[in-house]
């Protein structure tokens, strides 16, 4: 099974938001993330998440003191929160793929070397396990897109989702 950082809570907000926990946690993953980062969700969030904690799907770190001691030893830029900080050091310590909307975090990630990638490399995950037909890949998209200004102002990304969405339309 690999593993999984969901490093903040946007990331589950969006699963979550686009009625995608289910198939999210239906894939063959081991999802970790940080009591911070949990603390951060509305308790309906929390609490299916939880849920999923009950089944071994999702690990929640808690950091002890010495964790917490590293964590402040790791300089992590000023501008990242608690929660950012204590996610890249659990994926530090545990070598999972980081799942990250913000691009501090994502910098951050690429001169640890960390291994990170987007909400895109969930869609496409769900899409190739057959977890997700194409045609509701690209429904789900268009619903993220639309529902969040983070997606369409960065041209990268949006170049990124408009090929997938070409892709799904051909393939449904």
């Amino acid at each position: 099974m690999e593993k999984v950082a969901i490093t903040d809570a946007c990331i589950f907000i969006d699963i979550y938001e686009l009625q995608l926990l289910t198939h999210f946690f239906a894939l063959p993953l081991e999802v970790h993330t940080t009591i911070d980062v949990m603390n951060e969700l509305v308790t309906e969030q929390r609490q299916q998440l939880l849920v999923y904690q009950t089944t071994k799907k999702l690990t929640i770190h808690i950091a002890d003191e010495g964790d917490k001691k590293n964590i402040r030893l790791n300089n992590y830029p000023r501008s990242l929160s608690e929660s950012d900080c204590s996610v890249l050091y659990f994926a530090e310590k545990y070598n999972p793929i980081l799942l990250r909307r913000d691009k501090v975090v994502r910098n951050t990630a690429r001169r640890r070397p960390i291994d990170y990638d987007r909400m895109l490399w969930v869609f496409d995950r769900l899409v190739s396990a057959g977890l997700l037909q194409a045609k509701e890949a690209g429904n789900k998209l268009q619903q993220l897109i639309q529902s969040n200004i983070v997606f369409q102002n960065n041209r990268e990304l949006v170049a990124e989702m408009e090929k997938r969405l070409k892709q799904w339309k051909a393939d449904s």
